[in-house]
């Protein structure tokens, strides 16, 4: 079995990596015959680097690495095959495929409108404005990505408006979308989360909304959700096979 190597940012905040183990353990229960590894970029371990090579030492010719990130900036671009690049440089028999990101991604959303729904949330409420919150990236297509998702539920949620906002390198910030809901006439205000794991940036985006409307309601980053293990599965039978087959709900 290729082993399946999960690899996300990593954080000093213990809450991430303990939200990636917890998610690759719904991967694994989803389908229990892959070999499914975490590994992190930065900031956690192991690192990716380490983890390619110990499935080289245990005589695996071949790897899939899934990124655990939303959308295609610059770890996705740079991080992620730099440190292939070092693994395969030194081991030029291991084979290593790396698949898509996670998102954009219609599973991602379905999982992020499931966390507003947790949050106290509905749809079709005039008086509510949804702030779309992500990481922000210095990429502008990866931030156009989720600016693109908050129009769409826009256009079919009945809210007073869906704004994103940024927690760096991106505009908008919090106050800019928080002002832009009121001035649509949302009363309430609601943070939709575009983060895979709990951590410094969406600590900052909860605490900049709450200075701002301190009864907002606050939805949960995605975490172990089985919709994005069900993502996670496909992104590494994709890299495996080259085929896109799959049926959406």
């Amino acid at each position: 079995m290729t082993p399946l190597i999960a690899v996300a940012h990593g954080s000093r905040d213990p809450r991430s990596a303990a939200t990636v183990t917890a998610l690759l353990d719904v991967v694994r229960a989803l389908n229990p015959a892959v070999d499914v590894r975490a590994a992190f970029l930065d900031l956690s371990a192991p690192r990716l680097g380490d983890v390619l090579r110990t499935v080289h030492g245990e005589g695996h010719r071949h790897a899939v690495v899934v990124p655990l990130l939303l959308g295609k900036a610059f770890h996705a671009r740079v991080d992620v095959p730099g440190a292939v690049a070092d693994v395969q440089r030194q081991f030029p028999r291991l084979s290593v495929t790396i698949g898509d990101v996670l998102g954009p991604d219609p599973w991602l959303e379905s999982a992020a409108l499931r966390r507003l729904a947790e949050a106290g949330v509905r749809p079709f409420d005039r008086t509510t404005g949804i702030v779309l919150a992500g990481a922000g990236s210095s990429h502008a297509p990866a931030n156009a990505a989720v600016a693109a998702i908050a129009a769409r539920w826009a256009a079919r949620s009945g809210w007073a408006g869906v704004e994103p906002a940024f927690a760096s390198a991106g505009d908008p910030d919090v106050p800019t979308a928080i002002a832009r809901l009121r001035a649509r006439g949302a009363t309430r205000v609601a943070v939709a989360s575009w983060f895979l794991a709990p951590g410094l940036l969406p600590d900052r985006i909860t605490a900049r909304t709450l200075e701002l409307a301190p009864d907002a309601r606050i939805a949960a980053p995605l975490g172990a959700d089985p919709e994005v293990a069900e993502l996670v599965l496909h992104r590494y039978s994709t890299a495996l096979t080259g085929s896109e087959v799959r049926q959406y709900a």
